[in-house]
């Protein structure tokens, strides 16, 4: 063994190129006073990359000085900087000549520059973030501070209506990717000087802005520090979206429940907000935050508070009817058809045991194959394109189904219920997860104990939903623990008028409303007249 180690190193090149150690650039460095120092500080830290700018020029001020302006090209109004910022630079402006020059940068600031939002620097890093989020920053020789201007001017998507939350009556604006917009959508809405809105960046690598929006003195302190704690707290290199922020600050992560809203409608945002709740923005999503969530904000939608109270309290009643049937139509036809024949009616019973005569399968495993299916074809139906999508899932449906009957492979009965529950799925589309694994386990012990199995599944469930905590919110309130005065608004939904209080649940506080609590009177006739 020795002697072929000595002929593979005889072999092997003796004067192999040494790998060359990365030069590391730390930017904890303060703006030096020598421009050439700062610009090749720079180049060196945006080594290999064209797409940071760099523009060297001279600025006429009773003398002259070399200056320097640096930007991201592509994320910024090239337009705006030329008007704005080249422009009154590169002209004299014997107006300043008489003002001490060592404080040359305010003037520029104040009487030169044609920019609204201008930030004063001093350290390299604040440059970079400056630079990378769409700023030109402005370097003077001899002086050890830069200016930071806003000139965003990327191409953004246009405020629509947003396809995950229509509705027929309400406002149709959604969010979209830019965080300046969501934030002014909901200002829009909510014309209140309390409204904060803190700033965040999270992400070693990403440095995504995040802003957390609350609307003090209605909003539970303890609720925004946590919310506030477990942000700070998370250490990953990237956030790209808000699905990275809700797996690393919910309470139960294990829990197939959700216990984060989320929304793309502004309305909806500012509505949680109104309440108490806390609303967590991410730069590049349009879909925001919302804690605490609560189990009964997934029958409800914004629509339900633009319509008469009748007809939302009935559309609530039916979605949580749909969220049952979503989960239990199925293991329910397993356990009756195996285990509770008795329980069939007759007739039903031999129209059902004709079906299910031709098919090879046990109805368990028929199930998981029909399942298995439906899934296939919904998920076919949402990553295809639109046009595409919404055909192979009707034609897929239509011919596989009405296919596997003819051959022999699934009964009428179990396509007619799995039918079903796919529809009653898509009434409550906050637990499309939850119902499906909810489904799988509900099968399981249906075809395994019959009934029994069934009941022993939603008790199993039913503990763990009492179990859940939403920012230390119990996650069945108010039905359990029950809250009297929340059930105007829970299941059922009573007239606007009679909601005197905000959710004690989400404020930890008797809070009431401005203005509710008593029917609007209508003067009569001889008053009006008066």
């Amino acid at each position: 063994m020795r002697s072929l180690f000595q002929s593979l190193k005889k072999i092997m090149p003796q004067n192999l190129p040494s790998k060359p150690n990365k030069q590391v650039v730390t930017t904890e460095k303060y703006i030096d006073k020598n421009l050439e120092e700062n610009l090749t500080l720079l180049k060196n830290i945006f080594r290999k990359t064209d797409d940071i700018l760099y523009r060297e020029f001279e600025f006429l001020n009773q003398k002259t000085y070399k200056v320097f302006i640096c930007y991201l090209d592509g994320i910024v109004n090239d337009d705006y900087i030329n008007l704005n910022i080249l422009k009154p630079l590169m002209e004299p402006n014997f107006s300043t000549q008489h003002f001490d020059q060592s404080s040359l940068p305010t003037i520029i600031r104040n009487r030169i520059l044609h920019t609204t939002d201008i930030q004063e620097l001093k350290k390299i890093d604040q440059v970079i973030d400056s630079v990378l989020t769409g700023k030109t920053v402005l370097f003077i020789d001899g002086f050890d501070s830069a200016l930071a201007m806003s000139t965003q001017g990327f191409e953004t998507r246009n405020v629509t209506e947003p396809d995950t939350e229509s509705s027929v009556r309400g406002s149709r604006e959604g969010f979209n990717e830019v965080l300046k917009v969501n934030t002014a959508l909901i200002r829009r809405k909510i014309n209140n000087p309390s409204l904060r809105f803190e700033k965040l960046k999270l992400g070693k690598q990403t440095r995504t802005n995040i802003r957390i929006g609350y609307i003090e003195g209605i909003a539970n302190e303890k609720v925004v520090d946590e919310v506030r704690t477990r942000l700070q707290h998370i250490n990953v290199d990237s956030i790209l979206e808000s699905g990275y922020l809700e797996q690393f600050i919910e309470d139960s992560p294990f829990s197939i429940f959700p216990t984060v809203g989320n929304s793309e409608k502004p309305d909806k945002v500012a509505s949680k907000l109104l309440e108490g709740r806390v609303a967590i923005l991410c730069d590049g999503t349009p879909f925001v935050l919302t804690v605490p969530f609560l189990f009964v904000e997934g029958l409800q939608v914004g629509e339900d508070y633009y319509s008469r109270p009748y007809l939302s309290s009935l559309i609530r009643l039916l979605r949580l009817l749909a969220l049952f049937i979503a989960i239990a139509v199925t293991p329910f036809y397993i356990a009756l058809t195996t285990y509770h024949q008795e329980m069939v009616p007759s007739l039903l019973l031999a129209t059902m045991a004709a079906g299910e005569e031709r098919v090879p399968f046990p109805i368990f495993i028929e199930t998981l194959l029909m399942e298995i299916t439906f899934q296939l074809l919904r998920e076919a139906g949402v990553r295809m394109p639109r046009p595409v999508g919404s055909a192979i899932s009707i034609v897929g449906a239509l011919v596989i189904g009405e296919g596997a009957v003819q051959a022999g492979l699934v009964s009428s009965a179990m396509v007619i219920s799995i039918a079903i529950t796919g529809i009653a799925g898509f009434v409550v589309p906050a637990f499309n997860d939850a119902i499906i694994l909810s489904k799988i386990l509900l099968l399981i012990l249906a075809g395994s104990f019959g009934l029994y199995g069934i009941l022993m599944g939603f008790m199993v469930i039913l503990g763990h939903l009492c179990s859940l905590r939403s920012l230390g919110t119990p996650y069945l309130t108010p039905q359990a623990p029950i809250i009297w005065s929340e059930w105007k608004d829970s299941i059922i939904r009573l007239p606007l008028w009679l909601f005197k209080s905000r959710p004690q649940s989400i404020t930890w506080e008797e809070s009431k409303r401005s203005g509710f609590g008593n029917k609007p009177s209508i003067p009569d006739k001889d008053e009006r007249e008066g």
